[in-house]
């Protein structure tokens, strides 16, 4: 079950402008953005930027990282379910709590989104 990706999650109150400062870190343009639930979110380079109110970013908060595999069922059993399997924008989600207390989002991607 090797991590394809791992990116960090960055958690801003505007997509928009956040969104200069981590293209000009990763040196590059932003390959993804789409909406889900009430939250905004792009990927820039190793970098996932979450945006939306104090509100619709509290559930969020603890996840500390999204990691990307190829398939969820080799993470399943890896630590207690907190949240999915689910449908989001890109593919599908799970997040997990492992033992130790880290809290990771798993995704697994099947669709392209529209940046």
């Amino acid at each position: 079950m090797p991590a394809l990706a791992t990116l960090a999650r960055i958690y801003v109150d505007d997509l928009d402008t956040a969104l200069p400062t981590f293209t000009a870190l990763a040196g590059e343009p932003v390959r993804q953005r789409f909406a889900y639930r009430d939250l905004e979110l792009a990927t820039v380079g190793n970098f996932l930027l979450i945006a939306g109110t104090p509100e619709a970013l509290a559930p969020y908060r603890q996840t500390q990282a999204t990691v990307l595999v190829a398939d969820l069922a080799e993470v399943l059993d890896t630590g207690a379910v907190l949240d999915g399997p689910n449908d989001v924008p890109t593919g599908r989600n799970l997040t997990l709590r492992h033992a130790g207390g880290a809290v990771i989002e798993y995704v697994q991607f099947s669709r392209p989104s529209a940046g």
